[in-house]
């Protein structure tokens, strides 16, 4: 099962009612709360999880900003603290600071150990460690990706989005290579090599793609949709709508 659904920074302008009104309308089903503007602490996550749920939504996960081997693991107890209360399956983390072609033995070593103590650390809680597949961590190509998560264990699990709408083959191989390690969910955008943002519809090749590969994999996963054109909620609407006419 396929769950559509939004990453609440896609509209940081808005508060916790306004995004959870904007997922209910479109007709989507779940939520990843951001934590730098809408769920900064346990008391805003217990107000967005009562919202969510009376909503009829589900909460995705929880969007933290925390950068392993760099953070301060002191700052992860309030991190997974607030994800508890938001009621989040997992925490979103992200592989450092510097790209794989760059980073030395010793910063890989350091994000390496660093996920797998949040790991143990997020288990006490509840929650789990999702790391986020972004352009300057070590998870900026499929190849360091891969040894990054072999290198960490089966408790840390990759998000997927696409560098490019167009790269169609490529995205299909490794979305298929990460559902191996557990992915549990890919953030839904169209955009070109230049970083601008397009009506979701222009990536229907890839996406088509990327859902097949998803849907056949089975299990729940997520498909959250991020980065609109201009953060404007009608054209998110219109977006929400080919996203779910893709999964029906």
């Amino acid at each position: 099962m396929l769950r559509p659904g939004l990453v609440s920074v896609t509209f940081r302008q808005l508060s916790v009612p306004e995004v959870v009104g904007v997922a209910a309308k479109a007709g989507l089903a779940a939520v990843e709360w951001g934590g730098d503007i809408h769920v900064p602490d346990p008391a805003a996550a217990a107000i967005a999880r009562t919202l969510t749920a009376d909503a009829g939504l589900s909460v995705a996960a929880y969007g933290s900003y925390f950068r392993a081997g760099v953070s301060d693991p002191a700052d992860l107890e309030a991190i997974l603290t607030t994800a508890a209360e938001l009621g989040a399956p997992y925490v979103r983390v992200w592989a450092g600071t510097v790209g794989s072609a760059d980073a030395s033995a010793e910063q890989r070593l350091a994000v390496v150990d660093a996920l797998a103590a949040a790991s143990r650390q997020a288990a006490a809680h509840g929650v789990g460690i999702v790391v986020e597949y972004h352009p300057k961590t070590l998870t900026d190509t499929l190849d360091s990706a891969l040894r990054l998560f072999d290198e960490v264990g089966p408790d840390v699990r990759p998000y997927w989005q696409p560098w490019d709408c167009f790269q169609v083959a490529e995205a299909r191989t490794e979305v298929r290579a990460l559902l191996a390690r557990g992915l549990p969910t890919v953030h839904v955008f169209s955009w070109d090599t230049d970083g601008r943002r397009l009506p979701l519809a222009a990536g229907e090749a890839m996406w088509r793609g990327v859902l097949e590969e998803l849907a056949a994999a089975g299990g729940p996963r997520n498909a959250l949709l991020e980065f609109v054109a201009a953060d404007d909620p009608a054209t998110f609407a219109a977006d929400a709508e080919t996203l779910l006419t893709w999964l029906r």
